[in-house]
Parts: C-alpha cells; structure tokens; sequence
C-alpha cells in the first residue's frame, strides 16, 4: 500500500510503520512509528473565534493533523490578536514567531501585488474555479513560488463561495455616490474602489463591526450572510449589497514556515497536505449551507437586499482591468502570474458557459 493512500484514510501509529516498511531503500532507513517524533507548532490566524467556519477551519486542519499521526504531531490555533494581529500572520510565519499560520493572501499585497491571486481578483473565478486553477491549472506551483521568496510554503485553506457586496448605512446607487465613502475592503477590490473614489480602510476582521456602528466607516464588506451576522454588521448597517465582484471565489491559506517545513519528516508532510486539502472542501461545502440559511434570517429581521446598479459594475469592470494591466506593467511577478492565470479564465469560462451557466440560468429562472 502506498503511503499516499494510508494518509488519505487517515493511517496512524503501526500503519505508518507498515507504510515506511514497504517503500523499501529508496525512502530510506526504515524506522518505526515509535521512531516518529513528537511535534508541538502554534498557529497564528487572521479570524476571531466567533467565526466558526473561518476560525473553524484551521482548528479542523489542526485536529485532523493530530489524529492522523496518533497525538503525535500537534497544532494549536490562535485567533487574531491572541500572538498577532489578524494582519499580522504572514510577518509571524515568515520569521519564525509561530511555525504556521492561517490568513489571506491578500491582505499582503504590500509585500507583493501578485499575492492577491492567492485569494482572489474582482471579476476573477468562481470558488469552484479557484480550486481547479489552483489544484490543477498550475495556480498553486506560482503561489508557492512568491510565498518561498519569504520564506514561506502555502497551501489553499478554505473558500467562502462567492461573496457579498458590504453593508452600507445609506444607498448607492451611482459611482457619484461612492464619491468619499470610507469603506473596509482590503486587497484588489479596495484598489479598484479606490479608482471609483472610495476612502478605503483595511481593517481586521474583530475590528469591522466597532468600526462601522461608531461611523468611522460608512461601509464595510466581510464574507456572507453568515460570518456577517456573526460580526453584527446587520446592526450596525441595513443596507446590504450583493454580489461581491471583487471576491467571486475566495480562497484562504495555510501559511508553513519553510525552514520548519523542511524540517518536518516526509510522513507529517503528507499528513499536513492531506489535513489542508480536507479542510479546504470542509470550508466551502459549509458556507454554502450556513450562508443560504442566514440570508434568511437577516432579510426576515430587516436587512435590505440591494443589487450594485449596472452602471457601478460596469465601473468596477472597467477599473479592475486597468489596474491589472498597471500592476502587470509595473511588476514582473504579477505580469507572470497574471498572464497564465488569465489564460487559465478565459479557457474555464468557455468551458463553464456550456456546462455550468446554462444549467443555472434555466434552473435558477
């Protein structure tokens, strides 16, 4: 048997001697499950607790690590603020404060534009996308290559599905009326609200809701229906747009610290592959039912359900390609990206007009 396959169905203790055992001289001297040792990481995260998917993700990443290697291997996440600030995980994973760490690639496009691939590009691909261009469509070998600049190995840790649009305490309806609005959006989205005049804000998730009902923002986007309502932003604002251009198909990460990551033996490597990779489809299965559910209560309790208008989304459209063209001419990383990821869309959209959009528009009709 395989040791690929012993992981998968979740092998532990004499099974991973077994496995060692059968691979034979190539993978080395053979060893004993009793010869594996025991390792303690921390896990800084960008998301409070009270976001039981998002938070909820890593602590299943970390539980799934630990029975797989019988106890053995053990993880403990932290939400934001506990080690870090929610902003703060990459810098944390990158010179060693916590061995790994769950965050958005997005919120560090300071560091590299192209990171926000990583996450997500308005007008971009579907969550259902994302992963296909990620897993198979070479998404994930480019993402590893900018994170191993900072000393950094990634792997995709969860989707939302697509998002919402934010939460707003008065109407827009026209880009005039985005005019000087102070919003929290971060990564490419804030950059092409920012070309529509828009005062943007990055600010951390457990900060949003303060930050909102006190009026320091006039308006702010988190995930969906369900994480929303978790932050009380409902409370704080009653107008609530959909869809959220900017975040189609969102993925989140588990950031490695590289040196740490070398220094894991093969076994507990493929233990934490397989561990982000069932967490990742965990995410996302389980925002399509919590959201559903949620969009629900928040209507029947007096949220306003309102359509960005065709003349902002066409606006956004426009802004958005020209400030990937900009970042393309300006960084030689994001045009390498950019360019394959792009080619990469316009082939799976083709694809998705005749299986996916066709099916939807008549279901859904």
């Amino acid at each position: 048997m395989k040791r690929r396959q012993l992981v998968t169905n979740a092998a532990i203790g004499g099974a991973i001697a077994a496995t060692i055992g059968a691979c034979g001289p190539a993978s080395g001297p053979q060893v004993s499950a009793d010869s594996l040792p025991n390792i303690t990481w921390n896990m800084a995260t960008s998301w409070p607790k009270s976001l039981e998917t998002l938070f909820g993700t890593a602590e299943l990443m970390t539980k799934r690590v630990a029975e797989m290697t019988n106890g053995r291997f053990k993880i403990t996440p932290y939400a934001a603020g506990e080690i870090v600030g929610g902003l703060e995980v990459m810098d944390a994973v990158q010179t060693g404060s916590v061995q790994c760490g769950h965050s958005a690639s997005y919120y560090y496009i300071g560091k590299n534009s192209a990171l926000a691939f990583g996450t997500s590009i308005p007008f971009g691909l579907n969550a259902q996308q994302q992963n296909a261009w990620l897993y198979h469509g070479g998404g994930l070998e480019l993402m590893q290559k900018i994170y191993a600049t900072f000393g950094i190995i990634n792997f995709p840790g969860g989707n939302s599905g697509a998002q919402m649009g934010g939460w707003y305490k008065k109407e827009v309806k026209t880009v005039a009326d985005l005019q000087g609005l102070k919003m929290r959006i971060p990564g490419v989205g804030g950059k092409v609200m920012a070309k529509l005049g828009v005062n943007v804000q990055n600010i951390a998730g457990g900060e949003v809701y303060l930050a909102l009902d006190r009026g320091a923002i006039d308006a702010a986007e988190w995930v969906g229906p369900f994480d929303d309502q978790k932050l009380g932003l409902n409370k704080a604002a009653k107008f609530y747009y959909y869809p959220g251009w900017w975040e189609p198909g969102p993925s989140f990460d588990f950031l490695i610290n590289l040196s740490a990551w070398n220094q894991l033996p093969k076994e507990y490597q493929e233990v934490l592959k397989t561990a982000t990779f069932e967490s990742n489809l965990w995410s996302l299965a389980k925002y399509d039912v919590l959201n559903s559910q949620a969009l629900t209560e928040l209507i029947s309790s007096g949220t306003i359900l309102q359509p960005y208008s065709a003349e902002i989304m066409q606006a956004a459209q426009k802004a958005t390609e020209e400030l990937l063209n900009e970042e393309a001419s300006k960084n030689p990383t994001f045009k390498e990206v950019y360019e394959q990821w792009k080619a990469f869309r316009q082939q799976i959209y083709q694809w998705n007009k005749i299986n996916e959009l066709s099916f939807s528009q008549f279901a859904f009709g």
